[in-house]
C-alpha cells in the first residue's frame, strides 16, 4: 500500500485511492510548509486495523503518531509528578478534543476551539469547561515544542467566566455526629471510623488517604507524612481522638482482612478482601454513615477537607498555615475559605449581637 501523486498545475496535489480496505482514506495533500506529506485519517480504520505503514492520528495538516496522547501523558509523570487522576482527567479530556476534531481537515484554530468551547458549555458547567481548555492547552504546548503544530488557538483566548462556589461545610456537630455513626466494634466498623477521623483531622484529599502507607503515620510523634499533588509531601499533625481511633483500626481490625491480600502490603485502609480502598468505595461509605448520622445535605469526601480548613480558620488559624496544611502551591487556593469563614461570622453575629 501506498502514495501516488500528479500534479496538474503548480501547488496541486491530487489523491486517489491506494488502500485494499474502503474504509480507509490515504491521501497526498501540500502543506502550509510547501511539503507534501501523507495525510492518514485514523476516524476511517476499522476497530483493530493496523495498516502498513503504522496509522496515525491527525490534526490538520500535521500527522501525529498514534501514540502521542500516551507520550505526553508520561511527560507530566516525569517532569511535573502529575497524579493519577490528573492524567486519567487530561487524557480523558483531550481524546474528547481529538475524536470531536476528526471531522476537520485543518489544524485547531481560534474558531474552531470556540466552536468546541460553546459546544462543551451546552452540557458542562464552566467550571468543567476550563478544566477541558487546561488540558488542551498544555496538549498544545507540548506540541509545539515538538514542531507539531504551528500555533497556539489558545493563547489569550477568553475563557468562560467561573462563579465563587463556597465548598460545601458540615458544622462541628454534624462532623462529630457523623464520625461517631461508626459505633460498632466489627472490622468494618473501625475502619471507616478511622477513615472519617483521618480525613477531618488531617485534611486530607481522597486519594491521599485511600492511598496511605503505615510507613507514612508517625504514631509516636502524632503527625503523617501526607504525598500530595505533584509527588509533594507535607507534615500534617493529628489529634489524639484520631490517633486513638487509627491505633484501634491498625491494632484490632486490619489484621483480620490483610491476610487475605494477594500480595503483602503496607497500606492503612483495606477492604474485605485485603486490597486497598478506592475513591468510590469510600465514598459510598461516607454517604452511608452521613445518612445513618442524620446528616441532610450533601456530604462527599471533599467536605471533610473543606470542613477541616473552615473549622481551622474560625478557630482562629491564620491562612498561611491553612495552606501548609491543606498543600495548597498557592494561597489563592487558600483564600476560598476566608468567604466562607466571614459567612460564619455574620452567621454567629446575627445569632448572639443583641443589635443584629
Amino acid at each position: 500500500m501506498g502514495c501516488q501523486q500528479t500534479h496538474e498545475g503548480e501547488g496541486e496535489a491530487k489523491y486517489r485511492e491506494t488502500a485494499t480496505s474502503e474504509r480507509l482514506s490515504l491521501r497526498l495533500e501540500n502543506t502550509a510548509w510547501g511539503r507534501t506529506r501523507c495525510i492518514l485519517h485514523l476516524d476511517a480504520f476499522p476497530y483493530g486495523f493496523s495498516p502498513d505503514p503504522p496509522h496515525t492520528r491527525i490534526l490538520g495538516y500535521v500527522i501525529l503518531p498514534e501514540n502521542i496522547i500516551e507520550t505526553f501523558l508520561q511527560s507530566l509523570i516525569v517532569e511535573q509528578g502529575r497524579s493519577p487522576n490528573t492524567l486519567e482527567a487530561y487524557e480523558r479530556d483531550i481524546q474528547r478534543f481529538v475524536e470531536w476534531h476528526a471531522q476537520h481537515a485543518h489544524e485547531p484554530d481560534r474558531m474552531e476551539i470556540e466552536a468546541y468551547t460553546a459546544h462543551l458549555g451546552r452540557d458542562l458547567a464552566a467550571r468543567s469547561v476550563n478544566r477541558h481548555l487546561s488540558a488542551l492547552k498544555t496538549f498544545f504546548v507540548f506540541l509545539r515544542e515538538r514542531d507539531l503544530m504551528m500555533t497556539d488557538p489558545l493563547a489569550d483566548m477568553y475563557r468562560p467566566k467561573v462563579g465563587l462556589k463556597l465548598p460545601d461545610v458540615l458544622s462541628i456537630e454534624d462532623i462529630a455526629r457523623l464520625i461517631a455513626a461508626p459505633s460498632g466494634t466489627s472490622a468494618r466498623d473501625l475502619r471507616d471510623r478511622a477513615m472519617l477521623e483521618m480525613g477531618y483531622a488531617a485534611g486530607l484529599r481522597v486519594s491521599e488517604l485511600v492511598s496511605l502507607r503505615l510507613s507514612q503515620v508517625n504514631r509516636r510523634r502524632g503527625f503523617v507524612t501526607v504525598v500530595g499533588k505533584g509527588n509533594k509531601q507535607r507534615f500534617v499533625p493529628i489529634g489524639q481522638s484520631a490517633m486513638t481511633t487509627l491505633e484501634s483500626w491498625v491494632t484490632n481490625g486490619r489484621p483480620h482482612w490483610a491476610g487475605r491480600a494477594q500480595r503483602t502490603h503496607d497500606g492503612i485502609f483495606i477492604t474485605s478482601r485485603g486490597g486497598c480502598m478506592t475513591r468510590q468505595a469510600f465514598w459510598k461509605r461516607l454517604k452511608h454513615w452521613a445518612l445513618v448520622s442524620g446528616i441532610s445535605v450533601s456530604v462527599s469526601p471533599h467536605t471533610l477537607r473543606h470542613s477541616f480548613a473552615t473549622h481551622l480558620l474560625i478557630g482562629g488559624a491564620d491562612l498561611r498555615t491553612v495552606q501548609v496544611l491543606l498543600g495548597h502551591a498557592t494561597i489563592t487556593t487558600t483564600q476560598l475559605y476566608t468567604h466562607i469563614d466571614r459567612t460564619e461570622l455574620r452567621h454567629m453575629y446575627e445569632r448572639f449581637h443583641p443589635r443584629a
